[in-house]
């Protein structure tokens, strides 16, 4: 895991950070490499503590994030799918998408074979709802089919949404990505519950940012305590958290605190099947005589243009 401040605010700084961030860990021998929760321009802790309607500070910082966000495809999805094409590495790293006007809270896949792949997350969490949109349908289920096994990712509270958790562990997934924007108790809990359910490694990446990555004459600063760490006290807002889970949801690596850092673990792979032995959640340890679950994962795309023959070839607003 890559446990590592953002240039907060700065879209093309960040994607350089994560960039040479991408070629440190490969060149450790990293061959999955996870970054945290909004890593790309970072997390917008201002929304806990201004949610005022129609907050000029507010407004004027989401236009700022808006801007900073990342498009996909575009040029920052390029070097950062380069630099996993490169290195020959799977990289899962979460970033503020911004699609059609509408900002999410996002995992990028990026494959060593170039594939890119996108997790929207599902539900935005209380305040977030101000910030992000919820993902339009269910493709975005991601599990990549890696030499390791099934990889894929959820977002922060979407580990306590059963359903999206029986998913994801249907589709065989065995390294799972936990992003967050920080480390904090709960949170780890959720990992872990996650790794013994789902029998598989949880590589928890939790976000690390000292108050001073702040943009000097931030005016949220103050709102931003509101959803930062306590335990940083006035000079570390994210105190990171990062730390990778076996199957039987003990700590392989980490987690680590209040630092800038890389986390390695070796994964013994086998661990999951041995861990099957007594659970498997979709399996042998399921009930499909009495329980089901339909997963819709259609594209439902939010506008969709009907033209009749007249109309052939005109384009909308022609």
């Amino acid at each position: 895991m890559a446990q590592a401040s953002p240039v907060y605010l700065e879209r093309d700084a960040t994607v350089a950070k994560g960039v040479s961030l991408i070629g440190e860990a490969a060149a450790s021998g990293a061959e999955i490499v996870a970054f945290p929760e909004t890593w790309v321009p970072g997390y917008p802790l201002w929304i806990y503590g201004a949610a005022a309607w129609g907050d000029d500070r507010a407004k004027r910082a989401y236009a700022r994030l808006l801007r900073e966000s990342v498009e996909v495809p575009s040029p920052a999805t390029e070097a950062l799918s380069e630099a996993a094409v490169n290195h020959g590495v799977e990289v899962v790293m979460g970033i503020n998408e911004l699609s059609g006007g509408t900002l999410f809270n996002s995992l990028l896949f990026l494959r060593p074979d170039g594939q890119v792949l996108v997790h929207r997350k599902l539900v935005p969490t209380h305040a977030e709802r101000i910030i992000w949109g919820r993902a339009e349908d269910g493709s975005g289920l991601v599990v990549a089919d890696t030499p390791f096994g099934g990889l894929g990712g959820l977002i922060c509270w979407e580990h306590w949404m059963p359903l999206a958790r029986f998913a994801m562990h249907a589709r065989s997934e065995r390294i799972h990505v936990a992003a967050w924007p920080w480390g904090y108790e709960i949170a780890h809990l959720a990992s872990r519950h996650y790794a013994f359910e789902g029998r598989a490694f949880v590589l928890v990446a939790g976000g690390y940012m000292p108050t001073s990555a702040v943009p000097e004459g931030f005016e949220l600063l103050e709102a931003m305590r509101a959803g930062s760490d306590p335990a940083g006290g006035d000079d570390v807002m994210l105190t990171g958290g990062s730390g990778v889970l076996g199957p039987d949801a003990e700590w392989i690596a980490g987690p680590a605190y209040d630092e800038e850092t890389i986390v390695y673990a070796d994964l013994e792979l086998d661990h999951s099947s041995r861990e099957q032995y007594a659970m498997d959640t979709v399996g042998h340890y399921n009930r499909p005589d009495i329980f089901s679950l339909t997963v819709d994962t259609r594209l439902r795309p939010q506008v969709s243009w009907v033209v009749d023959d007249v109309g052939a070839g005109v384009q909308p607003g022609q």
